[in-house]
């Protein structure tokens, strides 16, 4: 298709937090890395258990969450235990509403290794708790949160690094989070309903002449 015949519009993220991540206390001192979403070979999940062995072969003060359900879930529960880091990895299954944004409010980063990822939404709904993301360069949402950690889906050793890097810095985590909360800026469900409308009224005035 011609590039002159395609317009890109942005989604955006639009949630009432109900709980401030400063209201949840864990019973435990551990940093939490999040995977949430469908576990299929779309979004990866492979790659977070790949990476999340590497970085407890270097610091253990710290917990891998995977939290939704596919396709994947057996072979994944499998992967781990062959890994033998059951003590450090958990599985929430399938989450909704209120215990979604829970497991938002206590993590401390967020992954998003998506293979192919038209968008993607949850690294913005993380960031609404003050959750920095590490997401991947083939994912939609690379477009925009610019100042965000980005790496190939493939390559858990870089993002086994950017773990660790994240987690050991609590000032470039808050860093992470103001610049990826100024990315954020640009979209908005409002900046995407006028966008659409300036391309249906631009696509109208041709079709006039």
């Amino acid at each position: 298709i011609n590039p002159d015949k395609i317009e890109v519009v942005h989604n955006a993220v639009s949630r009432d937090i109900q709980f401030s991540r400063y209201q949840l206390r864990k019973n435990f001192r551990d940093k939490i890395v999040l995977f949430l979403g469908r576990i299929t070979s779309q979004k990866g999940p492979e790659y977070f258990i790949e990476a999340a062995v590497k970085v407890l072969n270097k610091i253990n003060n710290v917990r891998f969450v995977m939290s939704g359900n596919g396709d994947l879930f057996p072979g994944m529960i499998t992967k781990m235990a062959q890994y033998e880091i059951a003590e450090r990895f958990h599985f929430t299954g399938f989450l909704r509403g209120a215990e979604v944004e829970k497991i938002f409010a206590m993590s401390d980063l967020y992954i998003m290794p998506s293979v192919s990822e038209p968008f993607g939404l949850s690294p913005f709904e993380a960031l609404l708790y003050d959750v920095p993301v590490i997401i991947s360069n083939q994912s939609g949402a690379a477009e925009i949160l610019t100042h965000a950690y980005k790496v190939d889906f493939w390559d858990t050793d870089k993002l086994a690094k950017a773990i660790v890097s994240l987690l050991e810095d609590d000032e470039l985590r808050a860093e992470i989070v103001k610049k990826c909360r100024e990315d954020m800026k640009t979209i908005s469900w409002d900046a995407a309903g006028r966008r659409i409308s300036g391309i249906y009224k631009a696509l109208c005035s041709k079709t006039a002449v």
